[in-house]
């Protein structure tokens, strides 16, 4: 089931989520939804919040990207970011909570993440590149951060009229919203 994307200023998204603690049916329908959302919005990561649901889940594919990695299907459930690489990348970002806004943030190039697997069997995982982006970006929703955060203040200065945009609704997505788009 397809379910509505949450917006730019909807407090869901602002909170920090909840941990959770075993593998529900309910869950496991959370996870397969959460997918199916992320692939209609052409998306490659999508955070629990991010469809309204208060919990430390999280679910990654970048499999159709053309970057040489294909990890597959990623779900992390609790994740911690347990160390950070030195080394820096600068890359475009942008946010299915945050419709036609994109721009450059600058993350740890590498990462060592700890997290429940769709078994609840606990992992850890190094990462780098596409993978450790994206990891780190879905990590900081659940935190309740968005990527603009993460922009020097000029930069967030020269997005902040795209952001009352988004917040009054005004802005198109080909996939469901909440609220909805005008």
């Amino acid at each position: 089931m397809i379910l509505p994307v949450y917006t730019y200023n909807h407090p869901v998204l602002k909170q920090r989520t909840a941990q959770i603690d075993d593998m529900s049916d309910e869950l496991r329908d959370l996870i397969r939804d959460m997918f199916e959302t992320m692939y209609k919005a052409n998306g490659i990561g999508l955070a629990a919040n991010q469809v309204g649901k208060g919990l430390s889940l999280t679910v990654i594919d970048i499999s159709d990207r053309d970057e040489g990695e294909d990890p597959g299907q990623i779900v992390l459930i609790n994740p911690v970011i347990e160390a950070f690489s030195d080394d820096e990348e600068e890359f475009e970002e942008g946010c299915l909570s945050l419709p036609d806004y994109r721009d450059t943030v600058i993350r740890p190039s590498a990462i060592q993440v700890r997290y429940l697997d769709a078994s609840m069997t606990e992992r850890v995982m190094e990462a780098d590149g596409l993978v450790a982006r994206v990891m780190q970006h879905e990590i900081d929703h659940l935190n309740g951060i968005y990527f603009f955060e993460r922009l020097s203040p000029i930069r967030r200065t020269l997005g902040s009229g795209k952001l009352k945009k988004i917040a009054r609704g005004q802005f198109e997505a080909d996939y469901p919203t909440f609220p909805q788009s005008e």
